[in-house]
């Protein structure tokens, strides 16, 4: 008896089971459980936060998708998330809009730091940490046999940019926590121009620039929320594309500026843009062309916060000019964007001498044809020279020829 009793029961729980997960792509064995730290997934993303909840374990808990809801706005259905049943788990996914993200409660808070950037040089960095969650509602009674469900999340935004995109979760109960670090490095791009319109980008001939040609740079960010700007922390160039060259010279950092480098936006906009004259590495001396490749280490700020940001040049110390033997942080994490190379040439040959390279070569023209005349002439006259002697000699014995042989006789 009780052995079809224990039967019974098994049978009864599993076609319970099989009833609650009918109609989803769920596994009994699998989500037949309270959620934990697996159960939510969170994408920092560029101008959205995408947030992804197993629906089977929030089934399993009791609840509907419609009963999850961003930051308690359960009366707000454009805070509640969309149903997707084509993947494995089913899933509630949420997306938050970084524009319009207090919308449904979720906070933004920026901090300000001092830090290292990529090359261990110490500057004022933002971090914009937004966070929220998604829970549950409260039920009208006093008590309730079902757990309250919540998710906590939050993104971290480091505003200088970051290659890797590390994850931490931890989780208590029907409590599911995920922290994520953003990385905007998708919008960014450094181009070249060849004037200060910014219009035509820069156009390199075969044969190189001329030294001392004035280029024109522009750091811009793309897809990006109106709500942060530009700054450029720090450009060099080195003469190879990797970024960690030991040999470099740097254009501007904080306060320091090369004499031909000139910034005329800076932290003010989602574009910076500055310029400066082509030069050549002097390793290179035993070649025709230079390479010159352009690096910018760029973060984001908050732009109200932006100018407080920018460095104040007369109380802070300035940066000694880079001789080479600078130390990078090649561990720090951070992406340098980069634009190159630029092909300088080695001799200098401005483009306005040409009139002067045209004489030069008239010159030489008549020089090739005076010469070939002058080297005629002398030819000629050793030719006639030689013909007035052998012809002296020749007459001399005719005449002394005669009186030879009347001698003889």
């Amino acid at each position: 008896m009780e052995l079809k009793c224990l039967i019974t029961l098994l049978v009864c729980k599993t076609l319970s089971v099989k009833t609650q997960f009918n109609g989803y792509n769920c596994d009994a064995n699998l989500h037949s459980r309270f959620p934990a730290e697996r159960d939510i997934s969170v994408s920092c993303g560029v101008q959205s936060i995408t947030l992804k909840v197993n629906f089977c374990t929030v089934l399993f808990s009791g609840y509907v998708d419609t009963d999850l809801s961003l930051n308690g706005r359960h009366g707000d259905s454009q805070c509640r998330g969309v149903l997707n049943n084509n993947s494995f788990p089913t899933a509630v996914l949420f997306s938050i809009s970084l524009s319009t993200m207090e919308a449904c409660g979720t906070s933004l808070v920026v901090s300000t730091a001092q830090g290292a950037n990529a090359y261990g040089n110490l500057s004022l960095v933002q971090i914009g940490n937004v966070s929220g969650f998604i829970d549950t509602p409260d039920p009208p009674t006093i008590i309730s046999y079902l757990p309250g469900l919540l998710y906590k999340f939050s993104c971290s935004y480091p505003l200088e940019y970051l290659v890797n995109n590390t994850q931490l979760a931890s989780s208590s109960a029907a409590i599911s926590v995920k922290d994520s670090n953003g990385t905007f490095i998708t919008t960014l791009s450094l181009l070249l121009y060849g004037d200060s319109t910014y219009v035509a980008q820069l156009s390199i001939p075969v044969a190189g620039l001329a030294l001392k040609t004035r280029v024109f740079a522009a750091v811009k960010a793309t897809n990006l929320d109106k709500r942060w700007n530009v700054l450029m922390d720090y450009c060099y160039t080195t003469p190879s594309g990797n970024p960690s060259d030991e040999l470099r010279y740097d254009l501007f950092f904080s306060c320091y500026k090369d004499p031909q480098t000139t910034v005329f936006e800076n932290a003010k906009s989602q574009m910076g843009r500055f310029s400066f004259e082509v030069f050549r590495f002097i390793k290179h001396k035993n070649q025709k062309m230079s390479t010159v490749f352009l690096h910018c280490v760029t973060k984001l700020c908050r732009a109200d916060d932006c100018p407080l940001l920018m460095p104040i040049c007369g109380s802070r110390k300035k940066r000694e000019v880079s001789d080479g033997k600078s130390q990078s942080n090649t561990g720090s994490g951070r992406a340098v964007i980069t634009a190159g190379p630029i092909i300088t040439r080695s001799e200098e040959t401005p483009t306005n001498n040409s009139g002067l390279a045209s004489l030069n070569s008239h010159a030489y023209n008549v020089d090739s044809v005076s010469s070939a005349l002058i080297s005629g002439v002398l030819t000629l006259g050793a030719m006639a020279l030689c013909f007035f002697i052998f012809s002296v000699a020749l007459l001399k014995f005719r005449t002394s020829s005669p009186a030879a042989l009347m001698e003889g006789k």
